[in-house]
């Protein structure tokens, strides 16, 4: 913009900047849609992921379950997740976040009939546990089992309380 610089978020009014000549044009990210930022080798990643809903009792995203070592925290986009964090449900809506410390049982799922779309933020060693759950051809119990117990984590038995 002519007669105006952007420099430190804020707008100078006065002659072209030099700034503005020296500094390249920004490279425009592109949406997360569905993709992940980072990988099983790098320390955090960040994964936009949602969920459709469904009618009736809620349906979990994932078992109850306890990493030993590692944090795990949900930013809401849209729609609304409930998150179970030990014996307490919290209840996010867009713009909220939850942040469940290791050694804590969580689980968390879809209330409403209506799609929601989050950021999970997790570990690198989290990640791998996921993808290789995805990956699995048997689920049983005692395989599942096996999976969460490679990563530091553990199934946790008893039902989520709702």
């Amino acid at each position: 913009m002519a007669g105006h610089c952007f420099l430190s978020r804020l707008w100078v009014r006065g002659p072209p900047c030099i700034l503005d000549l020296l500094m390249p044009s920004p490279t425009i990210a592109s949406p997360l849609s569905g993709k992940v930022i980072g990988s099983g080798g790098d320390s955090f990643v960040i994964a936009e992921w949602q969920d459709a809903g469904s009618p009736g009792p809620p349906r979990f995203i994932a078992p109850l379950h306890l990493h030993h070592h590692d944090d795990e925290a949900w930013y809401v986009l849209e729609g609304t997740l409930c998150v179970q964090v030990g014996e307490d449900v919290v209840e996010a809506r867009a713009g909220s976040a939850v942040f469940v410390p290791r050694g804590t049982p969580h689980t968390y799922w879809n209330p409403e009939n209506i799609p929601v779309r989050y950021l999970l933020v997790m570990t690198a060693n989290i990640y791998r546990l996921i993808q290789e759950i995805h990956a699995a051809q048997d689920r049983t119990p005692a395989v599942m089992r096996a999976v969460f117990e490679k990563y530091g984590s553990e199934l946790v038995d008893g039902q989520p309380s709702n």
